[in-house]
């Protein structure tokens, strides 16, 4: 499966699940990725398109962390880039849970063990 796939069966599964966990109303994704075309990538820098910002965000609170950051690649292939990295380590250090997740298999798990934290 594609990137975008395993994004897309992730989000599949938070509508699905939604009534168990009704916090899944506010996960959404970040639109960062993706080939575009340099007018396009001029006017989404402009206004505040990053580069390294995670895949996906669940802004609610559990445990000690603010919320919930995940960059999502597939499970073979596709690694961190150097901006990710950047990205993950500087929103953890502001009290965010952020991580890498391989597939939507293990994004669930991540964010099914989120948010049962007290």
């Amino acid at each position: 499966m594609t990137e975008n796939q395993e994004q897309a069966a992730l989000i599949e599964w938070a509508e699905l699940i939604q009534g168990r966990y009704p916090e899944l109303a506010l996960l959404h994704a970040v639109p960062n990725g993706g080939i575009r075309d340099g007018r396009t990538a001029a006017i989404l820098k402009r206004t505040g398109v990053k580069p390294g910002v995670p895949d996906i965000c669940l802004p609610v609170p559990r445990g000690d962390h603010h919320g919930l950051y995940i960059e999502l690649k597939r499970r073979k292939g596709g690694a961190l880039s150097a901006n990710q990295r950047i990205w993950l380590n500087a929103l953890t250090e502001q009290g965010h849970m952020a991580v890498c997740c391989k597939g939507a298999d293990e994004a669930i798990r991540t964010i099914e063990r989120y948010l049962k934290c007290k």
